[in-house]
């Protein structure tokens, strides 16, 4: 795994990255702990590709709007930022924060709130106008007794099928499956087609993500919701009979499935050795920058007009070294502009309703109306549903379902029903 990007000196992290067998990069830009007060350290993992190109447009906009701040990047990067959040939980130990991080938005935050290391910026949505900028689903999901701690720079879809056009020509499929039912039957007919993998699926959180797909079909959106807060009890038939779904799904999936990340599952459909991959809507700009045009896309059957959303965000630290840099940051993070520049090319659409589609692709645009339109649904593979400790345990036991020589559905349902009575309150 590789990390890069700029640690300083002063943040004396070599112990820490060591501790997590990491390899983070050289430095970019000075050390200098004099430097001051005017550096804005900025941590992400955004490293590569339109994520990175999204973070350049963001500083080049904050170097506008921002005179007297400069941006200093502290990016380490890993997939879906598993080495960032590891080094960044080892910093905010040591009392050591940078002066903003990034972080998906809603409950993956929780423990942050609970222990006063973020500070509540309801006061900044009202002095900025976020309040009308963002639809109200998403202002309620990120809301947390009453206050808010994080702006989203944007908003990715995770509920998304996609389809090697080609591979389902060859095997004579042709129409959209509107249900759950439909799409299984035609996994069945890719396979008699001579399509070994139908389905391309990855490890742990790529696992969860399709089996919140499989819940939000059967259950509908505010029973899925209920799942993470209570209301929805994880002991139900309704679960079991989405649980042996996801059985049939994974069934259909590539066998090596725990050993790959998803740009190696999506690599399975690029090739034509799969026909359908459930993932965020990042993969249409990365099929894009890997020149792959020969494929659609839908929204995973029987979760039409569900959005189901999570949020790259950022917030403001207790003990942030500079926290009018980090709130120029912030500002400018959820300004219509910083969002229209970041957005489009980062490939995911503004988390504001009032930017319009210009410059955007055909997908973003349709997105963005859908974002205004559908009911907006979290996601605990993403954080905006659960805490981080409740997503892994999630993710253990979907393994363990994934590696098991017999697909015991009953085992998982109680794995996953203990597992949301450590966390779900009250």
């Amino acid at each position: 795994m590789n990390g890069v990007g700029m640690l300083s000196t002063r943040r004396a992290l070599a112990a820490v990255v060591s501790a997590v067998t990491l390899l983070t990069a050289s430095a970019c830009g000075s050390a200098d702990e004099d430097a001051g007060a005017t550096k804005v350290e900025v941590f992400t993992w955004w490293a590569e590709g339109g994520e990175k190109a999204g973070l350049d447009a963001l500083v080049g906009r904050f170097t506008t709007d921002c005179p007297g701040h400069e941006f200093e990047n502290g990016v380490v990067a890993g997939g879906a930022g598993v080495n960032a959040k590891q080094v960044l939980g080892a910093r905010i130990e040591q009392n050591d924060p940078p002066d903003t991080f990034q972080v998906h938005a809603g409950a993956e935050l929780a423990d942050y709130i609970a222990a006063g290391r973020v500070q509540d910026l309801s006061g900044e949505y009202d002095s900025w106008g976020l309040r009308q900028a963002f639809p109200q689903g998403l202002i309620d999901d990120l809301t947390v007794a009453g206050k808010i701690y994080s702006v989203p720079s944007n908003v990715h879809r995770a509920n998304v099928v996609w389809a090697n056009s080609q591979v389902l020509s060859d095997a004579g499929i042709v129409r959209t499956p509107k249900t759950l039912d439909a799409f299984l039957k035609d996994l069945a007919t890719l396979r008699r087609a001579g399509v070994e993998s139908p389905l391309a699926l990855g490890r742990d959180w790529t696992q969860l993500m399709l089996l919140e797909s499989v819940l939000i079909s059967g259950l509908g959106p505010k029973r899925f919701a209920g799942l993470f807060t209570g209301d929805t009890k994880w002991q139900s038939r309704a679960v079991r009979d989405a649980l042996a779904d996801y059985a049939q799904l994974i069934s259909f999936s590539n066998p090596d499935r725990d050993a790959l990340d998803w740009p190696q599952a999506e690599q399975l459909l690029i090739d034509g050795r799969a026909g359908y991959q459930l993932m965020g809507d990042w993969l249409a700009a990365d099929l894009a920058a890997k020149n792959f045009r020969a494929y659609e896309s839908f929204t995973f059957p029987g979760t039409d007009g569900v959005f189901q959303w999570l949020a790259d965000s950022f917030v403001l630290p207790a003990g942030a070294t500079n926290a009018e840099g980090t709130r120029c940051w912030l500002k400018t993070v959820a300004s219509a502009e910083g969002q229209r520049e970041f957005n489009i090319r980062k490939g995911s659409i503004p988390a504001r309703t009032d930017v319009t589609g210009d410059g955007f692709s055909a997908y973003q645009v349709a997105a963005m109306k859908d974002w205004e339109s559908d009911t907006p649904v979290p996601s605990c593979a993403h954080g905006s549903a659960c805490s981080q400790d409740w997503q892994n345990a999630l993710n253990a036991a979907l393994g363990a379902f994934s590696t098991a020589p017999e697909k015991n559905v009953t085992a998982l349902q109680n794995a996953l029903a203990a597992t949301a009575a450590q966390y779900v309150k009250g």
